[in-house]
């Protein structure tokens, strides 16, 4: 089959800029997507609501998300990011609705809304699907490059690499001369079986984290589940550990400190003054600080301190207290996936990438776009927006350099 460009992968970021390129010009655009289905992760993404991109609009503060591909983005965030996401969907009839929390969604709540959107698309502009077709290779031919798949041989004038974390692709492009920087999971919860949790599932609160002996902490919401911990202040945590905490193989101690601003000091401070005006009271009836009751009284239980009045709590008892709340200490011991969104930290290696188009610096008419890079971004629609902003740019300059040629 010959076509003008061929984009490998049939995700976000293969459509965003298989059709990109086919409203932008007359070419001939195909998508070759190794499973029976194309916009899998799409489609769970977000718990099925499709997180489409995050409401921080300017660019500079847009690439703070991302622990890896953090210095490369900040041109081509300048050329295309969030504000410029929700205008593209929102003028082909997808609404879209900013949560409290900045992430966006589409109105309807349903990631199927994205998925119509882009199989509309799609068809209008003629971009051709083909699936079940796996990549066996990539090669360098005088008209262009020709792809072999398992069903056909592909041929085109250019190539999108968008497979995302996709090993047997990683290992072409390598084959190619590419370097591959080594996946490590990026994006996951904690395991942890400790008595402090065992009765506390479901229970979230504002938290700091810290990882022992290394230099990374986080700050945020902290949700305690069956199997350890999980929320944002964990999952920014695995972000920007991703390879130190792949480097301890998922054994290590985190230090939680559950009153997430306030010091061993402070906490110490308000305890006292707690003693002296309600002496009378257990410590269970009288809960000191902005924590969810379950929680307190969790604490309280894990140092048998539940039912004593605060008339009769020790210095030792009270320091014990400050102790667990602003430092409190658990085993890690492996990880899990957070939802089905399973990020990876890993792939072709940035100074390899031209950011002003997206092209291979070994290989002109080869592009990458997405996850196929070293890039990824903590969980709000980051990872989504690195998909379309690549799409959006290669677009462009493929449409420049074959429209023009």
């Amino acid at each position: 089959m010959e076509t003008d460009v061929l984009v490998i992968g049939g995700g976000a970021a293969g459509f965003f800029t298989a059709i990109n390129i086919a409203a932008q010009s007359n070419l001939k655009v195909a998508i070759a997507e190794r499973g029976k289905e194309v916009l899998t992760k799409v489609k769970i993404s977000g718990g099925g609501r499709c997180n489409v991109t995050h409401a921080e609009f300017i660019p500079k503060e847009l690439v703070k998300f991302y622990p890896r591909g953090e210095k490369e983005l900040k041109g081509p965030f300048h050329t295309f990011m969030s504000g410029d996401v929700m205008e593209w969907f929102e003028s082909r009839g997808v609404a879209l609705k900013i949560e409290e929390d900045g992430r966006i969604f589409p109105v309807t709540d349903s990631s199927q809304t994205i998925i119509d959107c882009f199989l509309n698309e799609s068809k209008k502009h003629g971009v051709t699907i083909l699936k079940g077709m796996p990549v066996k290779s990539i090669h360098k031919v005088a008209s262009g490059y020709q792809v072999q798949t398992a069903k056909e041989v592909l041929n085109a004038k250019a190539v999108v690499v968008a497979t995302g974390s996709n090993p047997k692709i990683w290992q072409l492009l390598e084959g190619m001369g590419h370097s591959i920087v080594p996946p490590v999971p990026s994006l996951f919860t904690f395991n942890c079986t400790n008595s402090l949790l065992k009765p506390l599932p479901g229970v979230a609160t504002m938290a700091t984290v810290k990882v022992v002996g290394t230099k990374l902490t986080s700050s945020g919401p902290l949700l305690i589940t069956h199997w350890g911990f999980s929320g944002p202040a964990i999952l920014k945590l695995s972000a920007w550990g991703a390879r130190d905490l792949s480097d301890l193989n998922y054994q290590f101690t985190i230090q939680v400190n559950w009153l997430h601003q306030l010091t061993f000091e402070d906490a110490l401070e308000m305890l006292k003054t707690t003693k002296e005006e309600h002496p009378k009271k257990t410590l269970g009836n009288a809960k000191v600080f902005d924590v969810p009751k379950r929680l307190w009284e969790g604490v309280l239980t894990e140092i048998g301190l539940l039912d004593i009045r605060w008339a009769d709590i020790s210095k030792k008892q009270i320091n014990a207290l400050a102790h667990e709340l602003t430092s409190a200490a658990f085993q890690i011991n492996g990880k899990s996936t957070f939802k089905e969104e399973f990020v990876t930290a890993g792939g072709v290696e940035l100074k390899e990438v031209n950011f002003k188009t997206y092209e291979s610096k070994l290989h002109p008419g080869l592009y990458l776009a997405g996850e196929v890079l070293n890039i990824d971004a903590i969980t709000g629609g980051f990872n989504f927006q690195n998909a379309w902003t690549s799409g959006f740019i290669a677009a462009k300059a493929i449409v420049s350099q074959l429209t023009e040629h």
